[in-house]
């Protein structure tokens, strides 16, 4: 057993093994039983500061001692009222100011109606149980995040993102800009309130900003997310940018299948994040690791998901496609995938740049992932995702904005249930993926398997019940492979 997170109120534990325990075992805290765990990671809340616990469970243990907290604030005491129909954001953003470093804002059981509110340094957050955070729907009652502001010696600043870029963005429910040893914790919720009525209605333009996020973590450094669920979330649900040191654990997203950009965790350009115990079943990718799409963005690197849940959406962990700036150091380990559209899934095309490299997925369970891996260099995204530049089969110039696969290791993965192919790599002919290693990993058909596109490329075949695809690798180390229900060639 490891203890993966701690502060003065709660704490997070994993067994690590796969997400899904075995048998269940029960946790005693103290020496007294406090609850019984299916699942590998879990946060433990109701603790005291400065408190010496020990958690046990199937004869482990960890021992510890929670933070000290300087001071609560309780945001009704401030005036926020938790009807559901009043506006609460000055309130809890007036707690939140005056909050002395290493104090807790609790927000107690209630529905706060608000806008956007600003994080600061040295912060924790509490919504306890029964506290729910729900978004005004009227977009202008955001702030908006300008997409560049410039200094006066002339360098650029960039606040508001939207795929990948500098654009204007409204302002999300909880936003930090430079701060750092935040926490934001609890067994409440954070409600965006987004429907086809309002944030997912022509979701692809721009009406005065682009669409915010739930959380927006922006050059942070120490930033934790616990324990919360999140939901309904306009467009990206957490988006770290340019941070370091941050924790997202035990969380669960939540966002209806059929909703447009509602990706659980955006990881862009970041760097030391561990994700573990979170449970995803959002309208897009579950996790996306990306690294923006413009020369000279900065790298994501020393990235940790482990004992993760990702369920429907389109894929469970991703990788781009938005990487000029390369990703470096991704390990995704002990994860469960259900019913996504893929499971391992890195996508990317010419013009991005940049490289990944040191990948490795490694005991992964999947049920019903209709193509369990993909890797495609020739994602047709944006406008011009289909143009010849993008899409030619043909060599073209190696430049910046070619982008690299190193190589991709996949160790002791089990699927069942897949669809249209067990695996589908195509690299670039002027820079080929360089290598695919692939050990214990057993991939087998549903019966009812229908036939679908395994990746998203100009004239990407329909597939039903195949192997492994492969095209542009320079190299493929295959070891105890088993692919069970193919269809015959």
């Amino acid at each position: 057993m490891k203890l993966v997170f701690k502060n003065a109120r709660c704490a997070v534990i994993d067994l690590e093994s796969r997400y899904f325990l075995k048998e269940p075992a029960e946790l005693y805290v103290n020496g007294i039983l406090h609850s019984t765990l299916c699942t590998s990671a879990s946060s433990i809340s109701g603790l005291e500061p400065d408190t010496d616990y020990t958690f046990k469970v199937n004869g482990e243990s960890a021992s510890f001692s929670t933070e000290k907290e300087e001071a609560t604030l309780n945001v009704r005491d401030f005036g926020a009222s938790g009807n559901g129909s009043s506006d609460d954001t000055v309130f809890i953003q007036a707690a939140i100011m005056a909050c002395p470093e290493k104090g807790r804002v609790l927000i107690p059981s209630g529905s706060y109606r608000v806008t956007s509110l600003f994080l600061k340094s040295g912060l924790n957050i509490e919504l306890e149980k029964g506290a729910t955070l729900k978004a005004e729907t009227e977009r202008f009652s955001h702030p908006i995040l300008p997409g560049v502001i410039k200094s006066l010696n002339g360098a650029a600043h960039c606040l508001g993102s939207w795929e990948g870029a500098p654009n204007p963005m409204f302002a999300g429910v909880l936003n930090g800009f430079s701060v750092e040893n935040i926490c934001i914790y609890g067994e409440g919720s954070i409600d965006g309130q987004a429907s086809n009525g309002n944030w997912w209605r022509e979701p692809k333009k721009m009406a005065g900003a682009f669409r915010p996020r739930l959380i927006y973590l922006h050059s942070c450094k120490n930033a934790s997310i616990v324990g919360l669920t999140l939901k309904n979330s306009p467009s990206w649900t957490i988006h770290p940018i340019f941070s370091e040191r941050v924790g997202i654990y035990a969380i669960s997203a939540e966002n209806p299948a059929d909703s447009p950009n509602t990706d659980g965790l955006d990881i862009e350009s970041c760097k030391n994040v561990c994700v573990c115990g979170a449970k995803f079943d959002v309208g897009d990718d579950c996790i996306a690791v990306k690294s923006g799409r413009v020369p000279g963005a900065r790298p994501s690197e020393d990235i940790k998901i482990s004992a993760c849940l990702m369920q429907n959406g389109h894929g469970a962990v991703t990788v781009g496609s938005e990487m000029s700036g390369g990703v470096k150091g991704l390990s995704v380990r002990r994860c469960f995938f259900k019913g996504t559209d893929r499971g391992l899934r890195v996508k990317t095309r010419r013009g991005r740049g940049g490289v990944i490299e040191d990948v490795l997925f490694q005991d992964i369970d999947m049920d019903g992932v209709l193509t369990p891996i993909t890797a495609n260099c020739f994602y047709f995204c944006d406008p011009d995702g289909e143009s010849e530049y993008v899409q030619s089969r043909s060599p073209k110039p190696i430049d910046e904005g070619t982008p690299a696969i190193r190589t991709l290791a996949f160790k002791n993965i089990t699927a069942e249930g897949a669809h249209f192919a067990a695996a589908y790599f195509i690299g670039l002919p002027e820079m080929k993926i360089e290598k695919v290693a692939m050990e214990n990993v057993k991939i087998s058909f549903s019966p009812e398997a229908k036939p679908g596109r395994p990746v998203m490329h100009s004239g990407a075949p329909l597939m039903c019940r195949a192997g492994i695809f492969s095209l542009f690798v320079e190299e493929m180390e295959l070891s105890n492979v088993e692919i069970a229900g193919q269809a015959e060639r």
